[in-house]
């Protein structure tokens, strides 16, 4: 079991910015993989952006050049600034954490279920037109 507080959820119009936070207390394993993931209403979870202890960034292609990800120098703070939001980013985030690397961690399908540990409780971020 590892602990995850998220911060920084709000709702916004688009274009504008938010920055999430995770921080991870409580280890009970060595955490190779910190990542973001979001549901939108009535869709399955989907990978975000994700960076393993080797600071290997994986990013989603429907936020490439708009969010950036970044893991603290403990390895135990992730922080996604997302920028230029848009309404098909409404949804509700949620950070994870993983022993295995993100390129297994995090799928790179629908269909596959995602090698997480644990997950934070989830922070609403909305952003209307």
């Amino acid at each position: 079991q590892v602990l995850l507080t998220e911060t920084g959820g709000g709702s916004v119009q688009a274009g504008g910015s938010l920055r999430l936070s995770c921080a991870a207390s409580g280890f009970t394993y060595p955490i190779d993989c910190m990542a973001w993931f979001r549901q939108p209403p009535g869709k399955e979870r989907e990978g975000v952006a994700g960076i393993d202890s080797n600071e290997e960034i994986y990013y989603a292609d429907f936020v490439k050049g708009r969010f950036t990800l970044s893991r603290d120098s403990g390895e135990n703070t992730l922080t996604l600034q997302m920028n230029d939001l848009k309404p098909e980013d409404t949804a509700m985030y949620y950070c994870a954490s993983s022993p295995f690397p993100c390129a297994r961690a995090i799928p790179r399908s629908p269909n596959i279920k995602p090698m997480v540990a644990n997950w934070g409780q989830g922070t609403q971020v909305a952003v209307s037109s």
